[in-house]
């Protein structure tokens, strides 16, 4: 967890604001690139819905729990049962006594995943009406026992998918079962955090997921919420070292904003300050041993896994105009035409572009837009990778301009 989080004020009021809801109306949908903070918002947003009042439920969904419906039921129930187990119930195996036989088990047990899971097996109908029976009868017991008002929270909820093929459908019995629940004013509440493409794979599966989700976009952070960041906890801690305006300056051109990248650069350069101080050397910001340690712990994992033709197409993004911004088919194309001996047709592109969306590297935006999944990948392609299969004429120049320089 950092030590001091910037620019995420407005985020703060409209998670409170969705914390005063009686009937639940909108759930939360935090969605945003790798190394914009979505992890550390929503560990920060549970003390504030503790102190609201709320029973906070999480977890990560891994794509293990996206396998089944049987699955995702068992990952509610668990998480369910974390918060549910200090709470008593009547115990479900006592059986009245008939005669002189004295009855089964004590009164009251806890209500913990074992009863949990008693009542989602005896509950008859589909997985959906399991699970709805099973949370509506943990709500009845936390709300006599004075909590009743519960945050599921899940991260990486972009893995959750349906499985047609196979006649699977967690992600829509997850929507399926929240709206019914909520229909009937039981206070149990949705926060999904995850990569861009969460709100279209909800929206997919169930188109009121559009209705039912109010959706907070994280971004980077401006010039003056980065250097909050990179300064304010040095403050907070009463730390001997002090960064000049200078350095502040390239760590915030370093980083683009992107706090993940704001912490790596700062931890590093914190360790390298302290290293010289010891040495009694001059005080700078090694720019390029930083990038270096960078792309080994960041990007060289991803950058491994993906094929040489898919680097190429990757490499045309980084040339465009804006290659941090959206694109379309198009315009890749027309610049693979410019930039490679063998381009990429439409139907290629497209093709290579799914690839790339399943690895984690592209995302495709409601609207057929693509962007890098990964900030500052187009950063990272430019100085490490020159493609193969580039025309003649660029390998040229780019051999003159490294000669020159």
């Amino acid at each position: 967890m950092p030590p001091y989080l910037a620019g995420r004020e407005g985020e703060y009021e409209e998670f409170d604001r969705l914390l005063g809801q009686e009937e639940i109306l909108e759930n939360v949908v935090l969605t945003g690139l790798r190394g914009v903070g979505k992890t550390v918002l929503v560990e920060t947003f549970k003390p504030r819905a503790l102190a609201a009042g709320w029973v906070w439920a999480s977890a990560d969904l891994s794509e293990s729990a996206s396998i089944s419906e049987a699955a995702l039921a068992e990952r509610l129930l668990a998480d369910l049962a974390l918060v549910t187990s200090a709470l008593t119930v009547a115990n479900p195996d006592r059986e009245t006594g008939v005669g002189f036989a004295a009855p089964a088990g004590p009164d009251q047990v806890p209500l913990s995943h074992t009863v949990l899971v008693q009542v989602y097996r005896e509950t008859p109908g589909l997985i959906a009406d399991k699970i709805k029976a099973t949370l509506e009868f943990a709500w009845r017991q936390m709300k006599a026992q004075g909590q009743h008002r519960v945050i599921f929270a899940y991260d990486e909820a972009q893995n959750l998918s349906d499985h047609a093929a196979k006649d699977q459908f967690p992600l829509s019995v997850l929507l399926d079962v929240f709206q019914s629940i909520q229909k009937k004013g039981i206070p149990f509440m949705l926060v999904l955090a995850g990569l861009p493409t969460l709100f279209p794979k909800l929206v997919d599966a169930r188109t009121f997921a559009e209705r039912m989700f109010r959706v907070l976009t994280l971004s980077r952070l401006g010039k003056d919420e980065s250097e909050e960041a990179i300064v304010k906890p040095i403050e907070h801690a009463g730390c001997p070292v002090r960064l000049t305006p200078e350095s502040v300056e390239i760590i915030v051109q370093e980083s683009a904003g992107y706090p993940y990248f704001i912490q790596f650069i700062c931890r590093e350069v914190y360790d390298i300050f302290i290293r010289q101080h010891a040495d009694d050397e001059e005080k700078s910001v090694p720019v390029e041993a930083i990038q270096h340690k960078l792309d080994a712990d960041f990007f060289a994992g991803r950058w491994a896994r993906i094929t040489d033709r898919q680097r190429e197409l990757l490499w045309v993004v980084a040339q465009l105009k804006r290659p941090d911004e959206e694109f379309t088919i198009q315009e890749l194309t027309e610049e693979a035409r410019e930039l490679l001996v063998k381009a990429f047709s439409p139907s290629n592109a497209n093709q290579m572009l799914s690839g790339l969306t399943e690895r984690g590297m592209i995302y495709k935006n409601r609207f057929g837009k693509y962007s890098f999944a990964v900030p500052l990948l187009g950063r990272f392609i430019t100085r490490t990778y020159w493609p193969p299969g580039a025309k003649p004429e660029l390998q040229d120049a780019r051999t003159e301009s490294n000669s020159v320089q």
